[in-house]
């Protein structure tokens, strides 16, 4: 009974929690960029593009995080997956891409499909890596953790990609810095539709179907894994030519499949968050705190 009472109490101050992060954030932005801008003090620009760049992603676990309580995580696992598992599977991404993935001269122009499904499998491999790296010693392991420590990995990884983009938008207009800040803009909007929604589902997958001891890799796993690498693959490396709608987004063509596709990952994680949760809610567990 004390848990009905608690938890849409919890829920709004989480709710708070989200909105205000993202309202900071925004003001912080924006100020940062204008007096960039009015002052032309070129040292103001990594600010303006980290906060640009780890603004959504942010918000995106804080969101997630509203449930804590029906969670064995605590704030610094979450910000300890974000952190250092963003950094292991950019890494990993990196060095694996530079090796396994095949370079052509239009490369830079837009992946292929079969180019875009290679770096799903090396990204999304990497990414579940830093999650299994990080909970191997979690005990027990719960399907709402995994969707947690998920998607705290997969945004980690979304923050500093799209930090690296930004930054390589600034060389390749020639020092341009509103190339980089529209970069900015343009992935932290998309930013809730990729890497962490992928993860999560990935991540939620895993710790259901592993046993309070050990992590099982079975068909469910598997299948898993191949549907956010299809995800992945599909929103970079969309064939236009079978569905060639795009809209414009300040003068850049958003592929209307994009879009389907982010909102397919969004529904299916919106479903593990609340089968995850309502397991929870039914078992009558409220486990304590991860030391």
């Amino acid at each position: 009974m004390a848990q009905n009472v608690l938890t849409p109490r919890y829920m709004a101050r989480g709710r708070r929690g989200c909105l205000s992060t993202l309202f900071i954030g925004a003001l912080l932005f924006g100020a940062t960029t204008i007096v960039m801008f009015f002052t032309g003090n070129p040292n103001l620009y990594p600010t303006v593009i980290l906060i640009g760049n780890f603004l959504i992603p942010v918000a995106f676990v804080v969101f997630l995080y509203d449930h804590q309580q029906l969670s064995s995580l605590s704030p610094e696992t979450i910000g300890r997956s974000f952190g250092v598992g963003g950094v292991l599977g950019v890494l990993g991404a990196s060095i694996l891409e530079t090796i396994l993935l095949p370079r052509s001269p239009g490369l830079d122009q837009g992946l292929t499909f079969s180019n875009a499904f290679l770096v799903g499998v090396i990204e999304e491999g990497c990414k579940i890596a830093a999650v299994l790296l990080l909970a191997r010693r979690m005990h027990p392991r719960t399907q709402i953790d995994g969707l947690l420590l998920g998607a705290a990995v997969g945004m980690g990884f979304a923050a500093l990609e799209s930090t690296g983009y930004a930054f390589t938008a600034f060389l390749t207009s020639q020092g341009h810095v509103g190339a980089s800040i529209f970069s900015t803009v343009l992935r932290g909007l998309l930013a809730p539709f990729g890497h962490g929604t992928w993860t999560a589902i990935l991540g939620a997958v895993l710790f259901r179907q592993s046993g309070p001891r050990h992590f099982r890799i079975n068909f469910p796993v598997i299948l898993a894994y191949f549907f956010v690498v299809l995800l992945h693959a599909l929103w970079n490396g969309f064939p236009l030519a079978l569905f060639p709608f795009t809209f414009d987004a300040y003068g850049a063509a958003i592929p209307v499949a994009s879009v389907i596709i982010g909102i397919i990952g969004i529904i299916v994680l919106t479903y593990l968050y609340q089968r995850a949760i309502r397991q929870r809610i039914l078992t009558g567990q409220l486990p304590a705190l991860e030391r």
